[in-house]
Formats: C-alpha cells, sequence, structure tokens
C-alpha cells in the first residue's frame, strides 16, 4: 500500500531530518592536528620539548651553590648566545618564543584532546585500567592548571620582579631568588608547586611514549622507572632551592659581588 504524503506528514518528515555541518579543513600539514592522533603527538613532542626546558633549567640554577659570581656569568652567557653572529638577546628571545609556542600547543592539545573524549561514544582513552587510572593520571586535571599558574608567577617574581617590587635588582640573579624564597609563603609556593610538576612530568613522561606508538610491555617497567626517576631528581633539586634559602645555606652574608656592567646600568635605570 502506498504511503500518502500530506503536508502534515511533509512536515514532520523535514523536522526529524538532522542538518550535519563538516568542518573545515585546514590545508596539510595543518589539517593533521585536526585529528586524535595528530593532537597525541602535536602534545607528546611538545612535552618532550618542554621537558628538556625543565632539565636544562634545572640544571642552569645549580649555578647558584657556586655563588653570585657564578650565577651573574650564567645569566651573561644565556643572553651572548651566538656571539657575534646575532644580536645580544637575539637567540635568547627566538628560544622564549619557542617556548611560549610549545607550551600553547602543548595545552591546547590536552583541552581539545578532553573536549574528544567526552563527546565520543567511545573515550578516547577507552576503559581506564590500572595503568591508565594510576594517581598521576587522576590528577592531570590539577596538577596542568597548578603548573601554568606557577609558571605565571614565577616569571612575575623573578623575571619581570613585580613579586619583590623595590627589592627586585634586574640582572642580579642571586640576589632576587634569595630576597624571594627569604619569604616563608613564598618558599610554600615553590615546594607546591614543584610537586605538582614532579606528579605531572611523572605522567607525562610515562605517557608520552604510548602517544607516539612506543608501547611494548616488554619495555613498560623501564619507561615507568625512567618517568619516576626523572621526576624524583627534577623534584629533589627544584626543592632543593627554596629550602637552601630558609635554612640559610643561601643567603647575602659577605657576598662577593659580580663583576659586571649590571649593577651600574641597573642603577641608572633605578633598578627595574
Amino acid at each position: 500500500m502506498a504511503q500518502i504524503i500530506t503536508p502534515q506528514t511533509q512536515s514532520k518528515t523535514h523536522e526529524v531530518l538532522p542538518v550535519h555541518h563538516r568542518r573545515k579543513q585546514l590545508p596539510w600539514p595543518l589539517n593533521l592536528y585536526q585529528s586524535a592522533i595528530g593532537k597525541k603527538y602535536a602534545m607528546a613532542t611538545t612535552g618532550i620539548g618542554l621537558l628538556g626546558f625543565v632539565v636544562v633549567h634545572m640544571v642552569g640554577n645549580l649555578h647558584l651553590y657556586e655563588g653570585p659570581v657564578q650565577v651573574y656569568e650564567y645569566g651573561e652567557a644565556l643572553r651572548d648566545l651566538g656571539g657575534h653572529l646575532a644580536p645580544r638577546t637575539l637567540i635568547l628571545w627566538v628560544l622564549r618564543v619557542g617556548l611560549l609556542a610549545m607550551f600553547a600547543i602543548h595545552i591546547h592539545s590536552a583541552y581539545s584532546l578532553s573536549r574528544m573524549s567526552l563527546k565520543a561514544d567511545n573515550p578516547y582513552a577507552g576503559k581506564r585500567n590500572y595503568i591508565a587510572a594510576n594517581f598521576a593520571s587522576r590528577t592531570m586535571r590539577w596538577t596542568g592548571p597548578i603548573v601554568l599558574l606557577y609558571l605565571l608567577f614565577h616569571l612575575a617574581d623573578l623575571t619581570w620582579g613585580w613579586w619583590l617590587g623595590d627589592n627586585y635588582v634586574r640582572g642580579d640573579i642571586y640576589h632576587n631568588v634569595v630576597a624571594s624564597m627569604s619569604s616563608l609563603p613564598v618558599a610554600l609556593i615553590y615546594v607546591v608547586a614543584n610537586v605538582a610538576l614532579a606528579v605531572h612530568i611523572f605522567h607525562g613522561a610515562w605517557s608520552m611514549f604510548q602517544s607516539l606508538g612506543l608501547n611494548n610491555p616488554k619495555y613498560n617497567d623501564l619507561r615507568r622507572g625512567i618517568a619516576g626517576g626523572l621526576a624524583a631528581l627534577i623534584l629533589i633539586v627544584n626543592l632543593s632551592f627554596p629550602i637552601a634559602v630558609q635554612t640559610g645555606l643561601l643567603d647575602e652574608d659577605n657576598r662577593s659581588v659580580p663583576v659586571g656592567e649590571f649593577h651600574t646600568s641597573e642603577a641608572s635605570e633605578g633598578g627595574s
């Protein structure tokens, strides 16, 4: 029996038909980032770059234990990267912009993957098992924002000098670190933030191999050991700085003044 289509049934038919808007595809290779796999690779590769920065930054901070002169010379070496082949601080600013770009991509890929997982019928992460549901992975949503806030505070404190105010001396890294971490609340901020950073690094170092397809039960114990050892090393070294200042191991008593131009130039600039 043929179905008789009336205006009423025709309008109902039109009401139930969904309209799908296909997302515009970006040109290659940017379109790779529109897929979950592309976002996972972007998050893993930027994570490797940011982890490398954390390690290099940690090693550089160890100059604090050598004294103000060595710290000053280290800072000057960073500003003079490239030697006579590039203007002073140019290479340093290129590295800073690159780090900022990696940080932005890392945050966006993590956020967008989370959104894709919530919208999917089968979440991208799949069913949680013991490995994926350990303490570190469950707290990634908290450690990530804590690390971001810590970065902003760290820049405002020791790079821009907003937190130290009149006690900030531009270019005098040793003085600024001691002056900042002599405050117990500030020292506690650094302790809490670095614990969150270590937890974030542990899960990130563990999962980035899986995101890059390097996942084999034969090597999982090794991966976990490397991730845990690296996170523990970074945590211990970074926590040593506020502890050393609070206990008086790092102080400015009888300090030798670094020999350099920043003392005269910074005085003329008002130390800001």
